[in-house]
C-alpha cells in the first residue's frame, strides 16, 4: 500500500495521515469548498476539491470519492468516522473498484448496521442481551402486550440507528402511543428506515465498550475498555480507560464476549462492541460500532497501541503483530471531545470565527486537533473541534492533568464544551467513579455551571484586587 485517500475530514483525516506518514504512505485528502484551506487539506500530499459545503454534495459522494481514488492510483481508502464509515454499499462498490477498504467487510458492516439483524447475528454465541423482542414493530397494540410483559420502563429503539435518535424511555402504557409514533416518525427522517424494536430500558447503566481487532488469519484480539458513561442527548463526551468498576475477572468475561461479536459476523479490522452495565455489574449486547471510534486514543495510550497502524496492516492481509497475552493496561486515560456547543444553552451548536485559538501542550497531553486560529467553524458538519486527551500513571492523575490542560486550551469567538468538560473533572461524582449515564440529567445544569463561573470569577477578581493593592505598596516605597 503506497497511497492511501482518507474519505473524511477534520482531526481524523489528520490522525490518520499521521499515521499513513509513519509508515511510508502518502496521503490523499478530500475537501468541500468550505473546507479549502482547513488543516487536512494542508497536511495531505495532494487533495482534491470533491465538492460543495453540503456533506451530501461532497464527503457522502462515495462514487465521485471513489472515481478520483482511482484516477490518483490509491491503493485503499480510509473512511475515518461518520460519513460513509459505516456504509455498506461504499465499502462494497470500494472493493469491487480493486481499491482497499480499510474497515471492515461490507457484510459486517450490513449486519451490525442493524441493531435487530445483530442480535439475530450473536444470539447463537451465548452473550447477554438486555430483555425485549428481536423483531420490528409498528403496532400498538402488540407494543403495549410486550412492553407489559417485559415490565415498565421499557426503550424504543431505532433499528436502523444511532446517536440517540428514534430513541424514547416510555414510563407508562398511557405514554406508549405518542412515544412509539415520535420514534418511528423521528427514525424515518434520520435513517430512511421507520423500524423500532423494544427493549426492557435498564434504569441506572454505564456504558462500557471494548474495543476489538481481528485479522484475515483467524486471530481477534480485544484491547480493553472504554468508559462512555459521561453523555448529553445519548451522545458521548467523556470518555476513558479502564473504567473504575471493571474488576479484571469482568473485563476477561467483557472482553471474551466482544471477541465472540466479532466472530459471529467474521469481522476484519478494527471494530468497537458496546455493553450496558447495571448497577449489579450484569453486562448486556447494546450493540457494535463497525468503525474506528472518537474516542479511540484512550485505549492506544493505555495499550500502547496505534490503531490505525493496526487497521492499515489488517487490511493489506497481515497477520496481527500482537496477541492477547502481549496486551496489558498501563495507567490511565481520559479523553474530553472538544465540540463548539454552548453547554449554557442546552448544548447548542455555536458557529463563529475561531478568533483566538490556542491548544494546551506539555507532556501526556495529546491533541487530535482539526482547527487553526482564524478559521470559521462551519455549520454543515458535526460540531466537533478537537479531542483533548491526558494521560497519568493514575487515575486521579490524568484528572488534573486534564484540567491544567482544560485552563491552558485558549478559544474565543465561539462557545465550547471545555467549562463542561471542567465541570465534570471537578465533580465529586466522577472523581470518585460513582457514576452512570444519568450524570449530566442529575447533577449538570447550565445555572450550576454558571454559579461556578460566577464563582471562580469573583475568586480571580479578588486576586487580582490584592495584586494590585501589594503592587501600589512596593511602587510607594522610597528608593
Amino acid at each position: 500500500m503506497k497511497k492511501i485517500l482518507i474519505a473524511n475530514r477534520g482531526e481524523i483525516a489528520i490522525r490518520v495521515m499521521r499515521t499513513a506518514k509513519k509508515m511510508g504512505i502518502k496521503t490523499v485528502a478530500i475537501y468541500s469548498s468550505v473546507d479549502r484551506n482547513a488543516p487536512h487539506v494542508k497536511f495531505a500530499d495532494e487533495a482534491v476539491l470533491i465538492g460543495e459545503a453540503p456533506s451530501n454534495q461532497s464527503y457522502l459522494l462515495g462514487d465521485k470519492i471513489i472515481e478520483v481514488a482511482k484516477n490518483l492510483n490509491v491503493d485503499g481508502i480510509h473512511p475515518g468516522y461518520g460519513f460513509l464509515s459505516e456504509n455498506a454499499s461504499f465499502a462494497e462498490k470500494v472493493e469491487k473498484n480493486n481499491i482497499l477498504f480499510i474497515g471492515p467487510k461490507s457484510k459486517a458492516i450490513k449486519i451490525m448496521g442493524s441493531k435487530l439483524a445483530a442480535k439475530e447475528a450473536v444470539k447463537a454465541y451465548d452473550i447477554p442481551m438486555v430483555p425485549g423482542i428481536d423483531e420490528a414493530i409498528t403496532d400498538v397494540e402488540k407494543a403495549k402486550y410486550i412492553a407489559n410483559d417485559i415490565g415498565f420502563p421499557i426503550l424504543i429503539k431505532a433499528s436502523a440507528g444511532g446517536g440517540g435518535k428514534g430513541m424514547r424511555i416510555v414510563e407508562t402504557e398511557e405514554e406508549l402511543e405518542s412515544q412509539m409514533n415520535r420514534a418511528i416518525s423521528e427514525a424515518t427522517s434520520a435513517f430512511g428506515d421507520g423500524s423500532v424494536f423494544i427493549e426492557k430500558y435498564v434504569s441506572s447503566p454505564r456504558h462500557i465498550e471494548i474495543q476489538v481487532m481481528a485479522d484475515s488469519h483467524g486471530n481477534t484480539i480485544h484491547l480493553f475498555e472504554r468508559e462512555c458513561s459521561i453523555q448529553r442527548r445519548h451522545q458521548k463526551v467523556v470518555e476513558e480507560a479502564p473504567s473504575v468498576v471493571l474488576s479484571s475477572e469482568l473485563r476477561e468475561k467483557m472482553g471474551a464476549a466482544a471477541i465472540k461479536v466479532a466472530q459471529a459476523c467474521d469481522y476484519l479490522g478494527a471494530g468497537t462492541v458496546e455493553f450496558l452495565l447495571d448497577d449489579d455489574h450484569n453486562f448486556y449486547f447494546l450493540e457494535m460500532n463497525t468503525r474506528l471510534q472518537v474516542e479511540h486514543p484512550v485505549t492506544e495510550l493505555i495499550s500502547g497501541v496505534d490503531l490505525v497502524e493496526l487497521q492499515i496492516r489488517v487490511a493489506r492481509g497481515e497477520k496481527l503483530p500482537v496477541k492477547q497475552s502481549d496486551l496489558t493496561i498501563k495507567g490511565h486515560a481520559l479523553e474530553l471531545r472538544v465540540y463548539a456547543e454552548d453547554p449554557l444553552n442546552d448544548f447548542l451548536p455555536s458557529v463563529g470565527n475561531l478568533e483566538v485559538y490556542k491548544l494546551p501542550e506539555g507532556k501526556n497531553i495529546r491533541v487530535d486537533n482539526g482547527f487553526e486560529e482564524g478559521m470559521d467553524v462551519p455549520i454543515y458538519y458535526d460540531p466537533m473541534l478537537s479531542k483533548l486527551i491526558t494521560y497519568g500513571a493514575t487515575r486521579d492523575e490524568a484528572i488534573q492533568l486534564m484540567l491544567k490542560a482544560i485552563k491552558d486550551y485558549k478559544i474565543e469567538g465561539i462557545e465550547t464544551t471545555l467549562p463542561f468538560g471542567r465541570f465534570v473533572f471537578e465533580h465529586e461524582a466522577f472523581q470518585s467513579g460513582n457514576f452512570n449515564t444519568h450524570f449530566v440529567k442529575r447533577y449538570y445544569s447550565p445555572e450550576a455551571l454558571k454559579v461556578k463561573q460566577d464563582e471562580e470569577a469573583k475568586i480571580a477578581a479578588t486576586i487580582a484586587v490584592k495584586q494590585y493593592i501589594e503592587d501600589q505598596k512596593l511602587l510607594r516605597l522610597p528608593n
